[in-house]
């Protein structure tokens, strides 16, 4: 009994320990079911259990323990922009619309409850609320919170506590666009000043303070971002936050993030989770999501990252970190095959408006990049490789998800010191992960060339990478004319 007690605390251990190392990257690899495709608008509640559900724009939900690992179902009638939240033992359903629906667990089914009642005065910008939001305060009152259109801002009011569709008062209009605020105005630089879509509204109560977050300005952009509002009261008076913008960026491969929720996870940490806009015409939209740092003030702010990072449960790790090795590395006579106008170079370019595809008589394609070229020809840089994200494009998005077809891609990542004599770092050959973005935490490997091979892919759309990025860090060079100069820097394997 002692000997089985030992194994199950050592089984246990090993767990823990394989849990705390887990990295996220994003945009996040998020499984695809059938009707479900996570495609921004992202909005997460925590259930009595401790179980997380998300749902996104393009239907379906996601379930998760731990904020790490997703797994897909499929939920009927989910609208525009939904949210879902809990209320007196029911899950309330909202969305891009003017009606609630009502269900008894999380995944549906939902029943239309019929639209939102005005019942308590003039009506104030809330005829057609979209991107509507429940938010249940500590003394279980509830409220919803809804943009109005364009530069009008946000607005909130008080639900009956026996009939969620109906107001007790008339709406109160929490804030408008302000055109001081930079980053609310459109466009790809924010150049139209006097013009702005104030939108997706997400409520959160930390330390007595209610934080109001809200998409700007636009999800067309790469400059799309989010800022915030504070107040003592669900309902205001809100003061801006003086370190807006709370999201944002603009350049790499996650961009215009925004329209979003925040929630606490299982570490006790507050994060963000937020659309990404991939520009160009392989753009669409994907999520991702950040840690939420508070300051002594209470002012909050997110870094949002495109590396290798810990996950809720994952160490800190400092020693690991990992920047991009991948990036414009691809030369010529490294690959297998391109199409016109689709060429290797573009899978390492940092850019998501860009692919490669190989031609269809390419059997594995492969691409091969050299993380050091010389520019010494007496000294080669080395380094650790320690992450694999692959953004595939998966062709008709009404096809992907949609029903028909859903999409597993197999591949390998080896690493080499010469060129000529590779080793594993990844293989994902048996993959049988449903998903377009797939990241690799690898166990770290000096490399000076990886070789990325795709083996299989769904046959009934053109394979295609957007981006195959390699991350790790510097760890030594060599010397090719003084070996007992290497031997201080090369690794034994």
């Amino acid at each position: 009994m002692k000997i089985k007690t030992l194994l199950i605390s050592m089984a246990a251990m090993f767990l823990s320990l394989t849990a705390g190392a887990q990295r996220y990257c994003n945009p996040l690899p998020m499984p695809i079911g059938q009707g479900g495709v996570a495609s921004g608008d992202v909005s997460i509640f925590q259930d009595d259990d401790g179980t997380y559900y998300m749902y996104c724009t393009g239907g379906g939900a996601w379930v998760s323990k731990d904020l790490f690992n997703w797994d897909f179902h499929h939920v009927d009638n989910i609208p525009i922009a939904p949210d879902v939240h809990k209320y007196n033992g029911k899950y309330y359903l909202t969305g891009n619309d003017i009606t609630i629906w009502e269900g008894d667990t999380p995944l549906g089914p939902f029943h239309d409850l019929g639209p939102f009642k005005n019942t308590g005065g003039p009506e104030l910008g809330w005829k057609v609320p979209f991107d509507s939001m429940l938010f249940v305060d500590d003394d279980n009152t509830p409220y919803l919170f809804w943009p109005g259109r364009g530069r009008t801002g946000i607005y909130g009011v008080e639900l009956d506590k026996n009939d969620l569709t109906r107001f007790v008062s008339s709406p109160t209009h929490l804030f408008n666009y302000n055109p001081l605020h930079w980053f609310e105005h459109m466009g790809e630089h924010n150049e139209y000043q006097n013009v702005a879509w104030i939108e997706g509204p997400w409520v959160v109560k930390r330390n007595g303070i209610y934080y109001c977050a809200y998409s700007c300005s636009g999800t067309e952009w790469k400059s799309y971002a989010a800022g915030y509002y504070t107040a003592t009261s669900p309902l205001g008076p809100y003061t801006y936050g003086g370190n807006n913008p709370l999201l944002r960026k603009t350049d790499g491969v996650v961009t215009g993030p925004s329209h979003g929720s925040i929630i606490k996870g299982p570490d006790g940490e507050y994060w963000a989770f937020y659309t990404i806009v991939l520009g160009g015409q392989f753009g669409g939209r994907k999520i991702g999501m950040d840690k939420i740092e508070f300051d002594e003030l209470g002012n909050m702010s997110v870094k949002v990252t495109e590396t290798p990072q810990p996950a809720p449960l994952g160490k800190p790790d400092t020693g690991r970190k990992s920047v991009q090795l991948s990036v414009n590395k691809a030369s010529r006579g490294s690959f297998s095959s391109q199409q016109p106008g689709f060429f290797a170079s573009y899978a390492v370019d940092d850019f998501a408006g860009t692919c490669w595809r190989p031609l269809p008589t390419d059997k594995e394609p492969t691409l091969m990049l050299d993380l050091s070229p010389a520019v010494d020809i007496n000294v080669i840089d080395l380094f650790d490789v320690d992450g694999l994200r692959i953004m595939f494009a998966s062709g008709n998005r009404s096809i992907i998800g949609g029903g028909r077809i859903l999409p597993v891609y197999k591949y390998k990542l080896e690493g080499s010191m010469d060129g000529k004599n590779f080793y594993m770092l990844v293989d994902r050959t048996n993959n049988t992960k449903i998903a377009d973005t797939v990241f690799d935490d690898i166990q770290p490997r000096q490399c000076r060339y990886v070789r990325l091979t795709i083996t299989d892919w769904p046959k009934e759309v053109e394979l295609g990478v957007i981006e195959a990025t390699v991350f790790g860090k510097y760890s030594g060079y060599i010397n090719p004319t003084n070996p007992q100069e290497n031997d201080r820097y090369l690794y034994k394997y």
